[in-house]
């Protein structure tokens, strides 16, 4: 897939075709300082770009919660992303293309945000959007082509785009770390970056025509596990009044971190061993790249996966404790799954002995009973059954989590299913695959140069609707939207957007009985 020709060439006119002169262009004030952005081609939305949310996290703040923002003298240009986090990068990974990746420059120094708002003059009281991009926690960026802010801009929302720390120098804990933080708390660091920048929205969004009173948080894949992260954590109250998951929710605790802070001390001790440092002053005086250069002797300790942790601080127990005690952030809330996710794709290669092989090996004693629900007979056979009962247990599994979150809140949860194709390369292979819904509810597709068909822009237009819509009201509905229900603990039912539009069942009575009685009792 390559890169839009398009777009550099629109960039670079856009000045020009919007305001004669450059000192035309609006300028915003900031707790930092002046900015100035840069407006659509058609002059409907002002951008501002690698706007420092917080101090670069370099030398004596690596791994410190962040600092404010150093403040800045004259008007700063808000022209260009800021670079990216420290990450491995790749021009494409299919089934993902070039504009699902991050291109940037990689730094350190990377906690910029963008922000998107409508119309060249400000104005205020807009829905703010917050967009927190996926990619394991260990990559990902806010340039990411398909995450631009501007067609939903276009719609009346202020849309926020952020940068946060990945992997090492985002999750790392350490027991001078832990001391030093005043909190008895380490690790978490890209989580806590997150609240930095709902407290910076807090503070300057109303400049850009935003209401800080009317902030959605939305993310996919690692960034939907850090809107659960926010909706637990203390740190985050009254900073945002609606969340969006996608990829998703689930009924057990998969979607958030289970490792504790002493587990993760351990490993970040370990770490510090593998690299020859003694102290947090010795690792803090490694260059990065050294930091996250594999060692070269086999067999030798190499870096542990970094991760949010529950670590006393930031958060003080995992989602599910929250929502069961009712100590949860409690804002309506969307979340839905792929059908080409997590198990399910178009067209599965597995043999019917290994698939009973992985059966019994999960499931146990109750093995038998889920191949009398998904039979193995034959490959084809197979084929079938594992889609369907991937597909299956991600939606029982994400309604059951949605009837254990409405006991104790008080707020409205839509689920849904998109199940989609994506046109493209290999496109019978990968299907509705992993982050696919993202360019529709963004209204992107022009990012792409993928054979959009007119079906996948009345789709794209809607989807972006049903954004907009819930972040202004935190209801998906509205004229002439096809009606999204919430979840109501009783019809076991979930939307299925895409193709059609409409409640469908989360999976047949004895897959929906069988999965229920598994999550719930999973030995």
């Amino acid at each position: 897939m390559t890169r839009p020709l398009c777009l550099c060439a629109a960039l670079a006119a856009i000045v020009v075709v919007s305001f004669a002169r450059p000192e035309d262009v609006p300028h915003v004030q900031t707790t930092g300082g002046m900015v100035q952005g840069l407006p659509s081609l058609d002059g409907t939305v002002m951008s501002y770009r690698g706007i420092p949310y917080a101090a670069p996290p370099v030398g004596a703040l690596r791994w410190k919660a962040p600092q404010p923002a150093q403040p800045w003298q004259g008007v700063r240009k808000a022209d260009n992303f800021g670079p990216s986090c420290i990450q491995n990068l790749d021009e494409e990974r299919k089934p993902w293309t070039w504009e699902f990746m991050a291109h940037d420059d990689i730094s350190e120094d990377c906690l910029y945000m963008n922000v998107w708002t409508p119309e060249a003059k400000i104005s205020g009281g807009r829905p703010v959007l917050l967009f927190i991009h996926g990619g394991g926690f260990i990559e990902g960026s806010s340039e990411v082509p398909v995450y631009n802010g501007e067609a939903l801009s276009k719609k009346g929302l202020v849309v926020v785009t952020i940068n946060y720390r990945l992997g090492l120098f985002g999750f790392y804990s350490h027991p001078e770390l832990t001391q030093e933080s005043g909190h008895k708390a380490s690790g978490n660091q890209g989580l806590l970056d997150q609240v930095a920048a709902l407290q910076w929205i807090q503070k300057n969004i109303a400049a850009f025509g935003g209401d800080p009173r009317g902030v959605t948080i939305a993310g996919q894949s690692a960034g939907s596990s850090s809107v659960h992260d926010l909706v637990a954590s203390p740190l985050a109250k009254g900073l945002f009044q609606r969340a969006i998951e996608d990829s998703g929710s689930a009924f057990l605790n998969t979607t958030g971190p289970t490792h504790k802070l002493s587990e993760a001390e351990q490993d970040g001790v370990k770490f510090a061993e593998s690299k020859g440092a003694h102290s947090l002053s010795d690792l803090r005086s490694i260059p990065w790249k050294e930091l996250i250069a594999r060692p070269a002797t086999p067999g030798s300790a190499g870096a542990p996966a970094f991760r949010p942790t529950i670590d006393g601080y930031f958060l003080t127990e995992d989602e599910t404790a929250a929502f069961v005690q009712g100590k949860q952030n409690d804002v309506p809330t969307i979340t839905g799954y792929n059908a080409d996710e997590q198990g399910g794709t178009p067209h599965p290669e597995i043999r019917a002995t290994d698939f009973i092989n992985q059966v019994r090996q999960r499931y146990g004693n109750k093995a038998d009973e889920f191949l009398k629900i998904y039979p193995a007979g034959s490959d084809e056979q197979v084929a079938a059954s594992q889609n369907q009962s991937s597909r299956d247990l991600e939606r029982t599994s994400m309604y059951l989590w949605a009837v254990r979150r409405n006991k104790t809140s008080k707020t409205k949860v839509f689920t849904y299913y998109w199940d989609h194709p994506m046109p493209g390369p290999d496109v019978e292979k990968f299907g509705a695959f992993h982050t696919s819904e993202i360019p529709y509810f963004f209204n992107n597709l022009g990012r792409s140069d993928r054979p959009w068909q007119r079906a996948d822009k009345a789709i794209a237009e809607n989807l972006s609707s049903y954004w907009v819509n819930f972040a202004r009201t935190g209801d998906p509905n509205g004229k002439p939207l096809p009606i999204w229900l919430p979840v109501d603990n009783e019809t076991q039912t979930t939307m299925e957007i895409g193709d059609n539009y409409g409640a469908i069942p989360v999976a047949s009575k004895i897959g929906f009985e069988f999965f229920g009685d598994f999550l719930m009792d999973p030995r």
